[in-house]
């Protein structure tokens, strides 16, 4: 059974993007401030689940509470581990609204709802409770966008078998809203100059603290206004800009510093699984041969279900 890859062209649906992605930075800032730091900011993701994005759970209230945003029905669901539920629905509202009801859900819960009130990495972010605009939602997009993801999600991990080295989950950070998974070389990386838009520079500094290659998905936004995916290296190697990059749609973006793909060149090709590898892989060798890396020692064959990994 093939996996869809739907239509999600960013425009018709930028507001709502726009509203769900400062929704998703709220549930996301309170797994961060309850949850102890994990390397590159991996304790504050979200992970694609079967209806939507889930938190896993953050250690707060009874137990555990976990977050997780319902793209089929529409609704954020808290669950506590003493059995509590708490719902509310997703629609047309200002994010000071989605906040407050956010708060009163996990107090419901029997959480501590403590975290930071102002959004990161957004040009001239507007504290949460002080964003009284109404937003749109719709819900066919927001559902559509969730398949997409579904989709991008399956190749992301499946390439993230053939690595030994130090990898990351595959996740959606909250801040740049986009869905990633990241290799690394194993070696220290120099000093990130910071700068990035409303995040702390120790943040960006332990993020790139190691020499990576990372992809990954964006549905739009900000530099693009339309949804595409990415490769970059940190610290990019001489020649990076120039290596030649699979498929022929990919193209490097000077502004940007990176790989990008448009996510239709990938939807409309006759194998988009396939098409989205060649990208993945061909960037990743590109930061991985120019950068140096043991790749002898870093890359394994691809898993396979029931085959444990041949030494």
């Amino acid at each position: 059974m093939k996996v869809p890859w739907p239509d999600i062209p960013y425009q018709p649906w930028r507001e709502t993007c726009s509203a769900l992605h400062l929704y998703m930075q709220i549930a996301g800032k309170y797994r961060l401030a309850r949850t102890p730091w994990v390397n590159h900011s991996w304790h504050a993701t979200f992970y694609v689940d079967g209806r939507g994005f889930t938190t896993s759970i953050v250690p707060d209230g009874p137990g555990g509470i976990e977050i997780a945003f319902d793209l089929i029905e529409h609704a954020v669901v808290g669950a506590a581990t003493d059995g509590r539920t708490a719902r509310f629905a997703l629609g047309p509202m200002s994010v000071a609204t989605f906040q407050a009801r956010f708060v009163e859900m996990v107090r419901k819960l029997g959480g501590v709802a403590d975290f930071d009130g102002c959004p990161n990495e957004i040009p001239d972010p507007v504290p949460f409770e002080e964003d009284r605009a109404e937003r749109p939602y719709d819900g066919d997009a927001v559902t559509r966008f969730f398949q997409a993801s579904v989709a991008v999600d399956r190749v992301l991990k499946r390439f993230r078998t053939s690595f030994l080295g130090k990898v990351s989950p595959v996740h959606l950070f909250w801040g740049s809203f986009d869905l990633a998974v990241t290799r690394f070389s194993g070696r220290p990386a120099p000093l990130h100059p910071g700068g990035v838009p409303a995040l702390p520079d120790d943040v960006t500094r332990e993020a790139y603290s190691h020499e990576v290659s990372s992809a990954g998905f964006w549905p739009g936004g900000g530099p693009i206004d339309f949804p595409a995916f990415y490769s970059y290296a940190y610290p990019a190697p001489d020649g990076f800009a120039d290596a030649h990059v699979l498929p022929e749609a990919a193209y490097f973006d000077t502004s940007l510093g990176e790989f990008l793909l448009p996510y239709d060149a990938v939807r409309l090709a006759d194998d988009p699984e396939a098409t989205l590898l060649a990208f993945l892989e061909s960037s990743y060798r590109a930061a991985a041969d120019l950068g140096g890396w043991d790749r002898k020692t870093l890359e394994c064959a691809p898993g396979q279900p029931r085959r444990p990994r041949r030494l």
